[in-house]
């Protein structure tokens, strides 16, 4: 693959789903697929400092610290992100560009800017189970930390704000699928025209390509 001339637009492909869904995985294979030509953003990079003391949504962990609350839109800095997406999107550098992260179909300036929209969906129990897991081995943090987290605000945050998102995906991948398969269909979801991979009639391959599809069986 060859970069694109500088000016022209990039094609955009946006990932959400929920923590530990699969997503962040699914994006970096797209990228490893041709590192030189596609472009990867993690929307965990543009949070606003955790200390700043006026941007950002402030929560109570359930340790009882203030903090800023990971799982609110509102604590992203969508300035940032819109920025970084148009240069990425229009540098010359990639042939394409991956938008990953819980609020990359939440966020109004990411969704009016993809191509095509993917939602990793993954039962809540299982992202639970996977987020604890990582908490322990990264953090070595107390998984009851973690439940209580998840309990007194993360569900919550969830349903509010990610899950809403679901519908606004062309594509609805099952996240306990094999990473092969998820490639593939998201590398079929590509080859249909930008936007009207929505509608049914164009790939039967793909399956229920529209936004209230179940779960694609990959």
């Amino acid at each position: 693959m060859t970069g694109v001339a500088s000016g022209q637009h990039v094609p955009l492909l946006a990932v959400a789903g929920g923590t530990a869904s699969g997503k962040s995985t699914l994006a970096e294979a797209l990228a490893r697929h041709d590192p030189e030509t596609v472009g990867l953003i993690h929307l965990d990079d543009f949070y606003v400092p955790a200390h700043d003391p006026v941007r950002g949504v402030r929560t109570r962990s359930a340790s009882g610290a203030d903090t800023l609350d990971w799982n609110h839109p509102g604590s992203i800095d969508e300035g940032a992100v819109t920025a970084a997406v148009d240069a990425a999107t229009s540098g010359g550098r990639y042939r394409l560009v991956v938008v990953e992260g819980l609020f990359a179909l939440t966020l109004p300036a990411v969704v009016a800017r993809a191509t095509w929209r993917v939602y990793v969906d993954t039962p809540d129990d299982i992202r639970l189970a996977r987020k604890i897991l990582r908490k322990i081995d990264v953090l070595g943090q107390d998984p009851r930390l973690s439940l209580l987290n998840y309990l007194q605000s993360g569900r919550e945050r969830h349903a509010a704000y990610v899950a809403p998102s679901r519908a606004r995906a062309d594509l609805v991948l099952d996240g306990t699928a094999d990473g092969a398969s998820m490639l593939r269909a998201v590398t079929a979801l590509m080859t249909l025209p930008p936007r009207s991979a929505g509608n049914r009639a164009i790939s039967h391959s793909v399956a229920a390509l529209a936004p209230q599809a179940e779960p694609l069986a990959v």
